[in-house]
């Protein structure tokens, strides 16, 4: 196959010399001239300025880093002796503590919030027509295939079956509109022009 369409695109940055030329040159160290033509240059700002004729041009993402950094209104960064510097880092650190803790007692109250749904569902799945409790193994099914019925049939988990009956619950009110109720209206009101 041949690739000469793609020769120019590898070109080296290496003189391109011939064995012969590089004896001279490192014989005759005036012709170093002639190894620097040769080479290819690693960044063309300097044709481009020249190009140009001498303008410097800056760069507009440099432009904005400067001006965003002395802007009036951007606060001198700080400067701590030693002592305030731990003290900021004290209090720093004892802010950073705080909100792990917090997040972790997050976590906990919703596990614990968890555990009671999956145990009231739990009760609900081995509960009988009597409101008494069956063994595990005469309850239905449980998750997904929570449709399944017992050796006891359906006067075991009735409850837990209807709780679990996902049917219709979308019909009603369109999900867009779903909005958790507060004591105050809607910014936007109601949308009229809406469609299904």
């Amino acid at each position: 196959m041949n690739f000469s369409f793609l020769r120019p695109s590898f070109r080296s940055l290496r003189p391109t010399t011939n064995f012969a030329s590089q004896k001279a040159i490192l014989q005759n160290p005036t012709t170093t001239s002639l190894l620097q033509r040769t080479t290819s240059p690693f960044s063309t700002t300097a044709k481009l300025e020249k190009r140009n004729k001498g303008k410097v041009r800056t760069d507009a993402r440099i432009t904005a880093i400067r001006y965003h950094l002395s802007h009036p209104l951007t606060p001198r960064p700080l400067h701590f002796s030693r002592t305030r510097y731990l003290r900021h880092w004290t209090i720093h650190r004892a802010w950073l503590l705080f909100l792990r803790k917090r997040r972790w007692a997050e976590e906990r109250e919703l596990e614990r919030q968890y555990e009671s749904m999956r145990a009231a569902c739990e009760h609900l799945r081995l509960l009988d027509d009597n409101g008494l409790r069956v063994a595990s193994s005469e309850g239905g099914g449980q998750g997904a295939d929570a449709g399944t019925l017992g050796p006891r049939g359906k006067e075991v988990g009735r409850l837990y079956r209807g709780a679990m009956n996902k049917k219709g619950v979308w019909g009603s009110v369109p999900v867009e509109y779903a909005r958790i109720q507060v004591d105050y209206p809607p910014r936007d009101g109601w949308n009229h022009e809406w469609t299904r």
